[in-house]
């Protein structure tokens, strides 16, 4: 009997272990273009891009997982995927879960709503409701400073894309372009609400993984490629 059970929990080990030793996993929310969105089945995105060179880097083949974006901090944690990158935002209480890359990409925030909405100017929101993404600087922003509003707090990022024609919606600057091109009734509000910067991030204490991340990232920036795909995702 006992024979069997360790048998058994052999198999449990192996099962558990999931991810190929020649494989990199990297963990996304695959509904926020040009980051990381779907194309005739496949994620594609800036974000992908700039993995498939890490993964080349490493000599690893990259999956993609597309989860929740509240998910993505648990999934590197727990040990099923190796980094994030998903339009992350650097702030002082995921930096406490997660170690982040250098900045790569920075983020300007705005307003998105209708074209013949009654909110004029991002100064109009304090008391409207509001769409935002759950568990992103967004929510985190919304939530401190405009006590008076309605959050509506979404977990898939199209979602609250799609909420935002009864509503408005805070996002970053680049997919609410992304968002106003495919839905001419929508409208990005004059001013930027706020600003901050994009990581890719791993499991506390992986900095073997993290070094190599940077050096990618530094590369990047250095050509000017990380540039080059976000004006090819957002054609």
């Amino acid at each position: 009997m006992k024979k069997v059970i360790v048998f058994l929990s052999f198999i449990f080990l192996l099962v558990g272990c999931g991810k190929k030793s020649d494989e990199i996993v990297m963990v996304t929310e695959a509904g926020f273009a040009p980051y990381e969105f779907y194309e005739n089945g496949e994620v594609i995105g800036v974000d992908i891009e700039i993995s498939k060179k890490i993964a080349d880097k490493l000599g690893k083949k990259l999956v993609i997982k597309d989860v929740a974006f509240d998910s993505i901090i648990n999934e590197l944690n727990s040990g099923k995927a190796d980094f994030a990158a998903a339009g992350m935002s650097i702030d002082p209480e995921r930096s406490e879960k997660v170690d982040f890359s250098i900045e790569y990409i920075t983020s300007n925030q705005v307003v998105v709503v209708k074209k013949d909405s009654d909110i004029k100017s991002i100064d109009d929101i304090k008391d409207k409701r509001i769409s935002v993404q759950l568990g992103t600087v967004a929510d985190t922003y919304v939530t401190k400073n405009y006590k008076d509003a309605k959050i509506n707090r979404l977990k898939k990022f199209l979602v609250a894309a799609e909420d935002v024609k009864n509503n408005c919606i805070v996002m970053d600057a680049i997919p609410a372009n992304e968002l106003v091109k495919s839905n001419p009734e929508l409208k990005v509000l004059d001013g930027i609400l706020f600003q901050d910067k994009y990581g890719m991030a791993v499991k506390k204490g992986n900095k073997e993984l993290l070094n190599s991340i940077n050096l990618v990232l530094e590369e990047l920036i250095k050509d000017g490629k990380i540039d080059e795909y976000i004006i090819k995702f957002s054609e």
